[in-house]
């Protein structure tokens, strides 16, 4: 039987300019998870705020972003999964303006506030979309598409918002916003196909424990290193407050009645196992993102610019593998692709545990360039399968939820890295510094002046230590990504085969 929100056809008119309209909007949305990063600096003096209160412009976004992206499905089937995707459009154009115009750091943080809270849920419905409007032999096809947008959005975006605030002004990271929203809200007016709505009670008590937990969990990642951790008393009731409403949560998931997300989608072992690599993909695909740009201007002395362009290859191997995997995903197991791009994605940050401070920017592209093509083999054939075998009117849910599981991963893995980054840059100079010393023979040989307690000598040899330092601090970083990425390769076992494409429809239809 078909289900309301379903579509069936297989000729969808305008294909193409949906696709087009769908994907400058997620673009748009994804790019301004980073692009306003570098710009922080740069806000403080317009804004009146200080180092310590301008990241609020961040975790505004960052928290209403994550409180809404679960309840995309609801709102989807209340008003129109066409409706509230066109909203969205508009709610974040508009917002993006009004962030733009800010006069103040409260102004701005309230505005990215409904700019989060407009922006969730057009990343889920860009992804429900293009599953809806493209048959099941195709969904590979759609999904590297899809997932370019995403992959690529976050590492084009600090070198566009970089450009921007040097050429520009900070606020035109927002104004950028305005002509791409235009264009993709009239393409998505006059071509998405409207959607039988399907209404369904709001279980606000599931939302609100959702969004407590979700809610909390995210601020604690997001101001944890600038309150330091468990030292701060703002962090152990973050922690409770988001212990309390996951587990209310699943409770009242597991024995309510009409919960806003149906417990029986997480009886779908591809999804769950997809829902599990989604997270270590968001850990490893942001957590570098994080790492690379401090560490290019740091310990390379990079600009803005320059560092930019030297990740850009990596972004150039992402969209190569995407292209690739589109087509492969339909002759080759998806099950064979994710663990061959786990395996690039190894290597890649196996080369980057041997970078030093006196290598050039080659090592970085061509790990970056394999990175790249590995996490392009394990996005797509994983969207494609995650939803394979899951019943079509579960797609909005399904997809808020896979959103929502890759943003907590990227959050907690660039948390994670921040963290030992920190922990283990004081640890590496500790252990450096006590060679250190003028009755050590080596210390005579490398530099008599510093053995001999001159100044300067012994100023220039802290600046070594400490660039050592932050180096094996880097790497240390990014050993812990590659055993990450090792422990998950087994989890592709636990994915089943989805039916083959020429039985798409056949498999729907048991589905229903």
């Amino acid at each position: 039987m078909t289900h309301p929100t379903e579509t069936t056809q297989r000729d969808v008119p305008h294909r193409g300019l949906i696709t087009l309209s769908i994907m400058l909007a997620t673009i748009m949305q994804v790019l301004d998870t980073t692009i306003a990063n570098v710009a922080l600096p740069t806000m403080t003096g317009d804004l009146g705020a200080s180092i310590d209160t301008i990241t609020w412009v961040l975790t505004s976004y960052i928290v209403a972003a994550a409180i809404m992206t679960p309840v995309t499905g609801w709102l989807s089937d209340r008003f129109g999964r066409r409706e509230l995707f066109l909203a969205s459009i508009v709610g974040f154009t508009v917002t993006s303006m009004l962030c733009g115009l800010s006069w103040s750091l409260e102004s701005m943080v309230v505005f990215r506030i409904f700019q989060g809270l407009f922006g969730a849920a057009i990343v889920p419905l860009s992804q429900t979309f293009l599953l809806d409007i493209n048959p099941k032999e195709r969904h590979g096809q759609a999904m590297a598409m899809w997932g370019a947008g995403i992959m690529v959005g976050p590492i084009i975006g600090p070198t566009l918002g970089g450009w921007l605030t040097e050429s520009l002004n900070w606020r035109w990271v927002f104004f950028i916003n305005l002509p791409v929203g235009i264009i993709a809200f009239l393409g998505s007016a006059a071509y998405l196909p409207r959607i039988a709505r399907r209404l369904r009670g709001f279980d606000f008590f599931g939302f609100a424990m959702l969004s407590l937990g979700v809610g909390a969990l995210q601020m604690m990642l997001d101001r944890g290193a600038e309150v330091d951790w468990f030292s701060a008393v703002e962090i152990w009731i973050e922690l409770g407050l988001s212990l309390t409403g996951f587990w209310v949560f699943t409770i009242h998931l597991l024995t309510g009645e009409d919960t806003f997300i149906d417990a029986a989608i997480f009886r779908d072992r591809n999804f769950v196992t997809g829902l599990v690599f989604i997270f270590v993909v968001g850990i490893i695909l942001l957590a570098s993102l994080a790492l690379l740009p401090p560490m290019l201007s740091n310990l390379f002395n990079h600009s803005t610019i320059l560092t930019g362009l030297v990740m850009a290859p990596r972004g150039v191997g992402t969209m190569i593998s995407m292209i690739l995997v589109g087509r492969l995903v339909r002759v080759v197991d998806a099950r064979l692709l994710v663990v061959a791009g786990l395996g690039l994605t190894a290597v890649s940050l196996h080369m980057m545990t041997g970078f030093s401070p006196q290598m050039d920017d080659r090592p970085i592209i061509v790990s970056g360039i394999i990175q790249g093509l590995g996490l392009g083999l394990v996005f797509v054939p994983l969207s494609t399968v995650a939803f394979a075998t899951l019943p079509p009117h579960f797609r909005t849910d399904a997809a808020s939820l896979f959103s929502l599981v890759r943003n907590i991963g990227s959050s907690i893995g660039i948390s994670i890295v921040t963290v030992m980054l920190t922990h283990n840059m004081q640890v590496n100079h500790n252990d450096l510094s006590a060679a250190i010393s003028p009755f050590n023979p080596v210390l005579g040989t490398v530099s008599p002046a510093a053995q001999a307690g001159d100044p300067v000598a012994l100023s220039i040899m802290e600046q070594l230590v400490a660039a050592q330092a932050l180096m094996i601090s880097y790497i240390d970083d990014f050993k812990l990504m590659m055993v990450i990425t090792l422990a998950a390769m087994p989890l592709a076992l636990l994915l089943r085969k989805p039916a083959p494409a020429m039985a798409g429809a056949h498999a729907a239809a048991q589905a229903e």
